[in-house]
């Protein structure tokens, strides 16, 4: 049975996106079976990973609303053993469809439910918002990774992220637990980096992953070639990092 990561922070430009590709790719090149869940109407993970949006005939919206089954609307992405279902734009209209649901924060558990078997790991690329698909993905996750960028008010909401977390664990999901921070965009050239870095690890403690992914060109190159930067540009600060951070969660996850 897969374990499910949602990855999730209500802030925008935080490598959430960055981090889903490129540790779903990192995964799948250590031999695990990976299946990435694009839970964003934006779909830049989509588009990470090489998938044209306009030629897809069904993505995550129609399994969502019932029109579809998950293994019918899961595709192949360039990288060996990783699969994605993909997003649109129409992803915006779940939470109209939903509305009214009385079970709405379990519908992509629900789905992914009859997929679980067939991989080692669900990685769940979250929306920049607490909405309801963000809160979908925390339901339906074994474990919540944060993105958290080396930035001033990197901190700022991520109380509010946590207190959604404790709320989703106390009534939806008892089983959720924060799989870790982790630190990206750190740029060795300022004193901030390091300054928000030592903030975390006080705030955070152990949580904070020993991997911290470096302010790389090759990082914001890879997405405009469909490629995750692992596979983009091997050798590249950027794919070192997600592969050290893969091992990380690995090891992590046998302990």
């Amino acid at each position: 049975m897969a374990t499910t990561i949602c990855i999730a922070n209500q802030k925008g430009g935080v490598g959430k996106t960055t981090t889903a590709v490129n540790l779903s790719a990192a995964l799948a090149l250590l031999d695990k079976r990976i299946l990435l869940v694009d839970c964003d109407p934006q779909g830049n993970t989509t588009t990470g990973v090489g998938i044209n949006k306009s030629s897809l005939g069904q993505s995550l919206y129609h399994g969502l609303i019932g029109r579809a089954f998950a293994a019918d609307v899961t595709i192949d992405s360039g990288v060996k053993l990783l699969k994605i279902i993909p997003a649109r734009v129409e992803l915006i209209g779940f939470e109209i469809e939903m509305a009214s649901s009385e079970h709405r924060e379990t519908v992509l558990k629900r789905f992914l439910e009859t997929v679980a078997s067939d991989y080692d790991f669900i990685i769940i690329d979250c929306p920049p918002s607490l909405s309801l698909l963000t809160v979908n993905a925390m339901t339906a996750a074994d474990a919540l990774l944060i993105p958290l960028q080396c930035e001033f008010y990197a901190l700022e909401g991520v109380g509010q992220l946590l207190e959604t977390m404790k709320r989703i664990k106390r009534g939806l999901n008892t089983r959720l637990k924060l799989a870790g921070v982790l630190m990206t965009m750190f740029d060795k050239r300022t004193n901030l980096s390091g300054q928000v870095m030592d903030e975390a690890r006080k705030y955070f403690k152990e949580l904070v992953f020993k991997t911290v992914i470096p302010r790389n060109v090759r990082l914001g190159e890879a997405p405009s070639f469909g490629k995750p930067v692992i596979t983009y540009d091997p050798s590249s600060p950027g794919a070192v990092s997600y592969m050290e951070l893969a091992r990380e969660l690995l090891a992590t996850s046998r302990s």
